[in-house]
């Protein structure tokens, strides 16, 4: 016996929610010369420059592989749904790559590029996210003790 209800509705919703933060403008840095679009991919100017000079792009392929990754993890976990365990554990992975890609999403869109930055309103997917797994975690729980006193019974 397996029950499967709202961790799937919520693990979907993180899946979605990390893949809009890792293809969509996470904001925009303000320099003196140029204009920086920060995405999961990178920095990358836009417009042209006001004194003449070409910017350096800057790519961060590692932090969309990461981001892409815990857009993927809470799908797989869906179809975990006859191993709770195995889905319990995904969910503490996922977790973890959320809280990685927040950290290094900060780190670099303060550290990278000395100017002003605007962040997008993507940039709370991670935090929405992070809430979202964690209630899936307890929900996949609360299923487990629902599947072992049924098994008790027969």
């Amino acid at each position: 016996m397996v029950i499967q209800r709202w961790q799937s509705v919520m693990l979907l919703l993180v899946c979605a929610l990390m893949g809009c933060f890792t293809f969509i403008s996470l904001g925009q840095i303000q320099t003196t010369d140029f204009t920086f679009n920060f995405t999961t991919l990178g920095f990358f100017s836009e417009g042209n420059p006001t004194n003449g000079t070409q910017p350096v792009d800057v790519s961060t392929w590692w932090y969309f592989a990461i981001s892409l990754t815990s857009a993927i993890l809470p799908l797989i976990a869906i179809f975990c749904f006859k191993n709770l365990r195995l889905q319990r554990r995904l969910c503490l992975v996922e977790v973890l790559f959320i809280l990685a890609v927040a950290a290094v999403g900060a780190i670099l869109g303060y550290t990278v590029i000395d100017g002003t930055i605007g962040w997008s309103s993507t940039i709370i997917a991670p935090l929405l996210a992070f809430i979202l797994t964690v209630w899936a975690y307890r929900l996949i729980g609360a299923d487990a003790k629902k599947i072992a006193s049924a098994n008790r019974f027969y």
